[in-house]
């Protein structure tokens, strides 16, 4: 007689992204260890969230890239022109208050608040959480999980957030100390007032 035996499942068996990966307290790795660790596996997306867990992300799918490119694109023509911060990609992480390392798809940070960080630093994690973020979800994200991260981000000190969920034309609009937005199957959104003058073309994502 076979006896059944159960397999637990994990992340990998479900394809439930990200991987969480638990180093505490067997290991726990520096801001300057875990950037290492970043560099030399530039092949995924490592984020670590507050509790000290690893978040492993496999590269984006095709669709959900050459989204974020043209989101990227807009974003940093109106930056270069506006002249009063940075936008920055995925690529991209911030160090924010409650310790945790994040990359938004797309962010602007005021050159006010660049200025007293030194240029050495800026090269590494930057200390600090963007004045606007903004996640574009993909097919394997869970909904729950970009919201969570979306409020963090205004936890720490975020301004604006906007969440982007093309699979049903989707935008979540987060500010501080207002309920959070849900705009349903917009053409265009405005930044203003902390982006002022930004107005995101939204007809070349969906």
């Amino acid at each position: 007689m076979k006896t059944a035996v159960r397999k637990r499942k994990t992340s990998l068996d479900t394809h439930e992204l990200p991987l969480v990966l638990r180093t505490r307290p067997a290991l726990d790795l520096s801001d300057e260890q875990f950037f290492e660790l970043c560099q030399i596996n530039r092949d995924l997306r490592i984020e670590r969230n507050a509790a000290g867990e690893l978040l492993i992300m496999p590269p984006a799918g095709w669709g959900t890239s050459d989204r974020n490119s043209e989101i990227n694109l807009q974003l940093r023509t109106w930056a270069k022109r506006d002249g009063t911060g940075i936008a920055t990609d995925s690529s991209a992480g911030f160090r924010l208050p409650n310790t945790a390392v994040r990359s938004p798809d797309a962010a602007w940070i005021g050159k006010s608040r660049l200025d007293p960080i030194p240029a050495q630093q800026r090269e590494k994690f930057l200390p600090a959480c963007p004045d606007f973020v903004l996640e574009l979800r993909s097919p394997s994200d869970r909904l729950a999980d970009v919201q969570a991260k979306m409020e963090e981000y205004l936890a720490n000190g975020a301004r604006l957030g906007w969440l982007l969920d093309p699979a049903n034309r989707h935008v979540y609009v987060y500010r501080p100390g207002v309920p959070v937005e849900r705009l349903d199957a917009p053409d265009t959104i405005s930044g203003d007032p902390v982006l002022p003058g930004f107005v995101l073309d939204l007809r070349e994502i969906w």
